[in-house]
């Protein structure tokens, strides 16, 4: 398998379309905001010793006990809530603001999974993090994504649990163990829509663990306020929309997926070509569409 099938996308960064595309993701500024600082001291470890010394003239011990954590952070939530999006640019914003040259993204294709050969998944991860390392070189910093992250880091304890899957989650631990000796040069967010899948000894390795929802009654108004911009549509209109797309009749509200790509393009096919979007096409469109399954975490 090639680098390029590895990865679904190498990103050099600082990256103008990831930077551009925060403004879409809702709610990103709080939770930029909310990871922030534990992010920044995580890719910043190298820097805790210069840091001790001068605000308080000597390597305190604290410094060691925060170099030994493990440059692994969780984003898990229902599917379809954002998590691969916001960790994009999550990571994007924040390694432009560390100033580091030529920092790159990397986001890990589900490929890596290969054909069931004995061996081969293994054999993949190890190389998609021997690139990444290569990367990063001796000076860079590097970001692996890791989406769907339970498909090859389920719990070695399952039933179902095949030996190849448990020697693959057993090379995901130690390559991200090793990853420590970067001093937080390189880390790794994986996103996963069941985290009581994750075997536990990477869940309790993760450093943060950030949980994304299907949108509240008010995040919904603020996406179709700032999706629906121009259409002039007033306040009782959007009401609505709100409420056909949210919970009714037993079942889930919809995910921010399911507004952008099945609901808007439903409604747009509606009066596309031979009239203008209206008010009526959303409600239409919208009445006759279900939020996702939930993806039951247990």
């Amino acid at each position: 398998m090639t680098q390029h099938m590895i990865f679904d996308s190498e990103t050099l960064v600082p990256d103008a379309i990831l930077a551009a595309r925060e403004i879409t993701l809702l709610g990103f500024e709080q939770r930029y905001a909310r990871v922030h600082d534990q992010l920044r001291l995580l890719l910043s470890t190298g820097s805790l010793d210069g840091w001790s010394r001068k605000h308080h003239g000597a390597k305190l011990a604290i410094c060691d006990r925060i170099a030994d954590q493990y440059p692994l952070v969780i984003f898990h939530g229902d599917v379809g809530t954002g998590k691969t999006a916001m960790a994009e640019c999550i990571a994007n914003r924040l390694m432009t603001e560390t100033g580091s040259e030529e920092s790159m993204l990397f986001r890990l294709s589900n490929r890596v999974r290969g054909s069931g050969m004995v061996g081969e998944m293994t054999t993949l991860l190890a190389e998609a993090f021997r690139k990444v390392v290569e990367a990063a070189g001796k000076s860079r910093r590097a970001i692996l994504i890791i989406d769907e992250g339970d498909s090859i880091a389920a719990s070695r304890t399952q039933e179902h649990s095949h030996h190849e899957d448990k020697v693959a989650v057993n090379t995901l631990i130690q390559h991200i163990d090793d990853l420590r000796r970067f001093s937080g040069r390189i880390a790794v967010i994986l996103c996963t829509n069941r985290l009581s899948a994750l075997d536990p000894a990477l869940a309790r390795r993760a450093a943060i663990i950030e949980e994304f929802r299907r949108p509240s009654e008010g995040e919904r108004t603020k996406l179709l306020k700032m999706d629906l911009d121009g259409l002039k549509l007033n306040l009782d209109q959007i009401a609505e929309l709100v409420a056909a797309t949210g919970p009714r009749d037993g079942k889930p509200g919809w995910t921010f997926s399911d507004f952008r790509t099945r609901f808007y393009p439903a409604a747009v096919s509606k009066a596309f070509p031979d009239s203008p979007l209206h008010f009526e096409h959303l409600k239409l469109a919208a009445l006759e569409m279900n939020g996702s399954t939930v993806m039951e975490d247990r």
